[in-house]
């Protein structure tokens, strides 16, 4: 089973971490919600979940996971500031890691710099800054470029976590 750490902060949208979460661990893979401290309580930006960080970015490693999920809302402006979680994703990425983002998610993987001539999906109003960071935007459910897994919003959700299923 593989080890998915997702990355969190408050303001994330609700169903965005919940139903990703909820899958991965029913389909027995280990998860851990890593933020910016550690024992934080994150909620969603719909309040009808909430989440405590098991770790803070600077206690965590790459190696120690085998997928970074990044679920969205306003939380990735929140994470894509901290150089931590850049570096984090950045590496991850170097190593071919599992790295999926859905509506805002992709905001971290742009700050990394890793979505160069990557196909990408993600929010509509985010779609100039992919292109921007040279990422081919299709405005499809689920697009998956090698390691890089990205969707648009809640409604895609099944289609995210089938493809996050299927890399592991």
């Amino acid at each position: 089973m593989a080890n998915v750490c997702f990355l969190l902060a408050d303001g994330y949208e609700d169903s965005e971490m919940k139903n990703p979460y909820d899958a991965m661990n029913e389909a027995g893979h280990q998860t851990v919600v890593v933020g910016l401290e550690k024992g934080a309580e994150l909620k969603g930006k719909k309040g009808t979940v909430a989440y405590t960080s098991d770790f803070s970015i600077s206690e965590v490693k790459v190696d120690d996971y085998d997928a970074v999920i990044i679920p969205g809302g306003s939380a990735p402006e929140a994470l894509r500031v901290n150089d931590e979680v850049v570096e984090f994703v950045k590496q991850a990425n170097e190593q071919g890691k599992v790295i999926a983002g859905i509506c805002h998610g992709p905001q971290v993987m742009i700050s990394a710099d890793i979505l160069k001539g990557v196909n990408t999906t993600s929010y509509i109003g985010i779609r100039d800054d992919l292109k921007n960071a040279g990422s081919n935007f299709l405005d499809q459910e689920v697009v998956v470029d090698g390691n890089i897994i990205t969707s648009r919003t809640p409604k895609d959700e099944p289609a995210f976590i089938k493809e996050i299923l299927n890399k592991l």
